[in-house]
């Protein structure tokens, strides 16, 4: 079987990708443009498979594409290419209205042309996988903002958050999370260019009969991640002795699925889900942003001790804000002005994936951010290379 992957040189789908070639026996042909965080290095161990190929395509190029599946002839698309970051989404939407709206669509045209033409069992097992994210359902309450009786404190909720919570628990008991039923709710330019990609997939299942698949995730982290993120750019500042930016409290709550994991899901749904159903895929662990950092540090001070700012003597440099002044790594974290609408709770029941499918994460956070932590020490080499471009872990999004 062959897999047409778009954006596989990308994070997520480099890790779909070496998972595909390195544990199973189906062939890949990677489509990526090969943006500033699109990087072939992540390819390296793979790229002479005589499985794998490589084709420097845009999404948004229909002739391009038309070529690609002529040529290739592949038995289904799994479409991971997109703009991600929020703070470039609030810099520049249009870049994400261009590649995550236009492109998937022109992608889904192109797709449905040459599914239309196929004949047989070519036909009915095709099938098109689209990668979304959880943050088309916007937030959930946080703990903090909840009552005794399980009441939103907040005067922010809308009508929209208000129905997505509308099952809200107390502090004492389960909080809420997003299930495939969620309403959508997207809060930056970004979600809503992922929301409006999922409506399309679903209007080309529901008009066209075109096969699709679709999978929400909670946020990805491990090797090869590009340093806008907020693990890698933890990760390489703490290295150089930089501020480590904690937007607002750090209070922000993300469940954690480590990239590998994530990739052994995908696959698994591209293959063996049921046409026309979303899967939702998290890791179990919502972790505050502050507690993640500081996890971080507590790591690096183990791992890399000779670079800690407690090593040099070198304290509390920047962290005037916490009382307890802290020492190492940790003196570098400072809180700085939040992002402009942020999203304050993410957090994925994946109870469906497991029950119909079975799977389930093989990584918990303090074994996956371990391998994380360790990656990012034994590469720098690669860090470094894939920063020779415009960004140099500036703050965007202001």
């Amino acid at each position: 079987m062959k897999l047409l992957v778009t954006g596989g040189a990308g994070f997520i789908g480099s890790a779909v990708v070496r998972h595909i070639i390195n544990d199973t026996d189906y062939s890949v042909v990677n489509v990526d443009k090969l943006t500033y965080a699109g990087n072939l290095e992540s390819l390296a161990s793979v790229s002479n498979d005589p499985c794998y190929s490589f084709e420097q395509v845009d999404i948004c190029d229909s002739g391009e594409l038309k070529r690609v599946f002529n040529q290739h002839q592949p038995d289904l698309v799994m479409h991971l290419a997109a703009e991600s970051h929020v703070d470039r989404s609030i810099d520049g939407p249009g870049e994400f209205i261009q590649t995550n709206i236009v492109g998937t669509y022109t992608l889904l045209e192109q797709a449905r042309a040459y599914w239309s033409q196929l004949q047989g069992d070519k036909k009915t097992n095709f099938r098109f996988h689209h990668i979304s994210t959880d943050e088309v359902y916007g937030e959930l309450p946080h703990p903090d903002d909840l009552s005794d009786e399980g009441l939103v404190l907040s005067d922010e909720l809308n009508g929209s958050q208000e129905a997505n919570n509308s099952k809200l628990k107390t502090k004492n008991s389960t909080p809420p999370l997003f299930t495939e039923e969620t309403a959508y709710a997207p809060s930056s330019p970004y979600s809503a260019s992922k929301a409006s990609s999922d409506h399309l997939v679903r209007a080309w299942l529901r008009t066209y009969g075109f096969p699709t698949l679709l999978t929400n995730c909670s946020n990805n982290y491990g090797p090869y991640h590009f340093p806008e993120k907020l693990i890698p750019l933890m990760i390489l500042n703490a290295l150089e002795g930089k501020p480590l930016p904690v937007y607002g409290k750090g209070n922000q709550i993300r469940d954690w699925l480590y990239v590998e994991d994530h990739a052994r899901a995908l696959v698994l749904v591209a293959t063996k889900g049921k046409i026309g159903e979303t899967y939702n895929i998290g890791g179990h662990n919502e972790k505050q942003n502050i507690e993640v950092v500081k996890t971080i540090c507590s790591i690096l001070e183990e791992l890399a001790p000779e670079k800690s700012p407690r090593h040099s003597g070198q304290t509390n440099r920047h962290s005037g804000l916490d009382p307890e002044s802290p020492t190492g790594y940790e003196s570098l974290i400072k809180y700085v002005t939040d992002r402009p609408g942020h999203d304050m709770r993410y957090a994925i029941d994946p109870s469906k994936i497991q029950r119909e499918l079975g799977w389930i994460p093989q990584e918990t956070f303090e074994s996956g951010i371990r391998k994380t932590v360790q990656w990012y020490l034994d590469n720098q080499a690669w860090c470094q290379r894939v920063q020779d471009g415009s960004y140099q872990r500036q703050r965007l999004g202001v």
